[in-house]
């Protein structure tokens, strides 16, 4: 009998679509192209502009996922999720890539329901939440940890404009720090006041 070949692992690109206008697509563009050569061996561009239909009014999440080729996109009406309290949860998760396959991190929160979201500490150190990046500001200036599970678009996006550096965090530099923000293709970057680490 022929072997039967493993299916390919579909990755996901989430986008923020607000009014008709499209956000920041170079940075998913480079994303998705970096992600189908590393997993897939594919040199040509799976060009997102000319996949999207934006709404013409409204916030959306435009949801596309892929492998070598497209396997779906949608479109679904986004309202933001509430977060103001956060618990730092040791665990060792592989998400390099951004994986359609949320069943790790989704499990994680699930099993801290008495927080909005978890903060993942691998290998001794910060790294994300289960939807975001994050980052802390020392009074002078903001810093986002140097080895994240996933390298999000938006965290790119601000380290490229200089607003973001990278630094190795621990749980104990948490005192160092005195403000928290979220950041992703949605929500932006956005400070958490009031916010409870526990």
């Amino acid at each position: 009998m022929p072997k039967m070949q493993a299916p390919l692992p579909l990755l996901l690109e989430t986008i923020k679509i607000e009014e008709g206008k499209i956000h920041n697509l170079p940075y998913h563009q480079a994303r998705c192209d970096r992600s189908r050569k590393e997993l897939f061996g594919c040199t040509e561009r799976l060009d997102l502009s000319s996949l999207i239909d934006a709404p013409e009014t409204g916030l959306y999440r435009c949801r596309i996922r892929y492998e070598r080729s497209l396997h779906s996109i949608e479109y679904i009406p986004y309202t933001p999720k509430a977060i103001t309290s956060l618990r730092i949860v040791t665990a060792e998760i592989d998400y390099s890539f951004k994986y359609a396959d949320r069943s790790a991190l989704d499990a994680l929160l699930a099993s801290n329901k008495d927080v909005d979201e978890v903060i993942i500490e691998k290998e001794g150190y910060l790294t994300d939440t289960t939807i975001a990046n994050i980052a802390f500001y020392d009074g002078s200036q903001w810093f986002t940890p140097e080895r994240p599970l996933l390298k999000g678009t938006m965290r790119a996006k601000l380290i490229d404009e200089g607003f973001l550096k990278t630094k190795q965090i621990k749980r104990e530099d948490l005192g160092k720090f005195t403000q928290v923000a979220l950041m992703n293709a949605m929500i932006g970057f956005k400070i958490i006041n009031p916010v409870k680490i526990v």
